[in-house]
């Protein structure tokens, strides 16, 4: 088989390629520059739960809250110093392409964010083969209502996600929350190698536990929904910043950029910044340094997750 087909995306650079292709383009892992796959999926897993169990230690957070009534509806909240009626929420939801990964061993932003006066949320959801994509978005949509109504004085609640974390955060610039009785404050987005059109990879061996139609694709895939159908913003001050990893696959690359520009496009105030010299991981672990791109808000125009873009606590 030469490539994947005709069809109405045909253009779309994944059609033309192989099966094979395809799926070393969506194996993350296949593309770490300082150390092997299996080794830096192992790194990985050490450092979000080295992160983690610092991060509980510090003994200001509330583990294991409920924002549903599912078994796996449960998030946990990581507090400044200083906690104050007003702080600002960073919301994070964790990658795994849909099918692993916890938030028990995702805090790897806490620490620096906490110093900087910014209240940290870690969201759990169940996974496939246990929950579907419509549940999962149906999950993150209801953990934000549940910070909202819990903390309605925020200045803010920003979301992050890295890889599917990346598409569950994306797709909530599409939520319908007048159907959910609230309005979130929401302020910005940041989107850590991200994935927004599912389609290819319902052609690769990460689609065997999703069992993704090209419906559910469709109706999942933010890149799609946005440019067939545009959506104005809510909050035209909102701003959502789009990130790829250097060393990230050109699938990845090219993901990243086309979201971008279907959300320059639709009116979105978006930013576009590959990350220097890191993979599809390092960009995660260097979350947990108070210096990296992603976390420190003083380096002028550095698109940062710190204090630049988040009002501090008083």
């Amino acid at each position: 088989m030469d490539g994947l087909g005709g069809g109405p995306k045909c253009g779309a650079p994944w059609k033309r390629m192989s099966k094979e292709e395809l799926e070393n383009q969506y194996s993350p892992s296949r593309w770490v520059v300082r150390l092997g796959a299996e080794e830096a999926l192992r790194t990985y897993s050490q450092i979000g739960n080295e992160a983690t169990k610092r991060a509980q230690a510090t003994g200001r957070n509330l583990l294991d809250v409920p924002y549903g009534d599912g078994e796996g509806e449960k998030l946990d909240i990581y507090f400044p110093e200083a906690v104050s009626e007003a702080l600002p929420f960073l919301v994070f939801f964790h990658g795994g392409y849909w099918q692993s990964g916890s938030k028990d061993s995702s805090a790897f932003m806490v620490s620096p964010l906490t110093a900087q006066g910014v209240a940290v949320v870690i969201v759990a959801y169940d996974i496939a083969p246990k929950g579907t994509l419509d549940q999962m978005v149906d999950q993150v949509t209801q953990s934000i209502v549940f910070v909202q109504k819990q903390y309605p004085g925020n200045q803010g609640i920003y979301l992050c996600g890295h890889s599917a974390g990346a598409h569950l955060a994306a797709m909530m610039l599409l939520a319908n929350w007048t159907k959910r009785g609230v309005r979130p404050n929401l302020k910005g987005f940041f989107l850590v190698s991200g994935i927004y059109d599912l389609e290819p990879v319902m052609h690769t061996s990460e689609n065997a536990p999703l069992l993704t139609t090209l419906e559910d694709a469709q109706r999942n895939s933010p890149q799609w929904r946005l440019k067939t159908s545009p959506t104005q913003p809510v909050d035209p001050a909102c701003h959502i910043l789009v990130t790829v990893g250097q060393h990230d696959s050109p699938e990845f690359h090219r993901q990243s950029r086309e979201f971008y520009q279907t959300l320059r496009r639709g009116g979105w105030k978006a930013s576009f910044e590959e990350l220097h010299d890191v993979d599809h991981f390092e960009t995660l672990w260097n979350l947990t340094q108070k210096d990296y791109v992603l976390t420190q808000g003083d380096a002028g125009s550095s698109p940062g997750l710190g204090r630049s873009h988040m009002p501090r606590s008083n």
